[in-house]
């Protein structure tokens, strides 16, 4: 009877590790497909911190210049090299395209749309924190075009940052420059926003 028993019982036990065996592979697919997940918005919080430190610093120098400032005589930083100036620009970073304020402000706002898209499939630290760069530039310039004078989306941006021999421009143009800086490099390097890294 325990022979016959043990015939008898014999094929179940694999079967029982096999089905044990799978539950723990998908247990550790599960915990692999959480650690990506978390990861992923991790980043996406990074960027996103990134980008409202950026835009809150631009704003609050804005306001800062605008009350301060405007109006008044330069203040020299490092005598003439470097000096703190407050002047209304219409037109794109570093004053160019002043006849072009709308299609400037349609620009931002792509930008903008484009890295919060993005952000989806982020999981990378430096890009993250590139894209948050770039994007809290993106709203802070976007925030002077919409409601500055001299209208809706035709506003002039602030611009308070004045090196000799140079354009004037803002922290906005800063963290926008910088974000675009860092993406080349990583670019260069072959990693992508997903974490990926390729060689060509």
């Amino acid at each position: 009877m325990a022979e016959a028993e043990r015939i008898i019982g014999t094929p179940d036990i694999p079967d029982a590790e096999g089905t044990e065996g799978d539950e723990a592979a998908d247990r550790a697919d599960d915990r692999g497909e959480e650690t990506a997940s978390t990861r992923g918005k991790r980043k996406v919080a990074v960027l996103f911190v990134v980008a409202v430190f950026a835009y809150l610093l631009d704003l609050i120098s804005k306001m800062i210049v605008v009350a301060k400032l405007e109006h008044h005589e330069p203040i020299e930083l490092i005598g003439d090299w470097l000096q703190l100036s407050a002047i209304r620009n219409a037109g794109a970073a570093f004053g160019i395209g002043e006849a072009f304020t709308i299609i400037f402000t349609c620009i931002a706002a792509s930008v903008i749309v484009v890295i919060t898209r993005l952000a989806r499939k982020l999981y990378s630290l430096p890009w993250a924190i590139a894209l948050g760069l770039m994007l809290g530039g993106a709203l802070g310039n976007l925030t002077d075009r919409i409601f500055r004078a001299p209208g809706t989306f035709q506003g002039a941006v602030v611009d308070f940052i004045a090196p000799a021999h140079f354009a004037v421009f803002n922290l906005a143009d800063s963290a926008i420059v910088c974000g675009g800086i860092l993406v080349v490099i990583l670019s260069f390097k072959g990693l992508d926003p997903d974490g990926t890294v390729h060689k060509d």
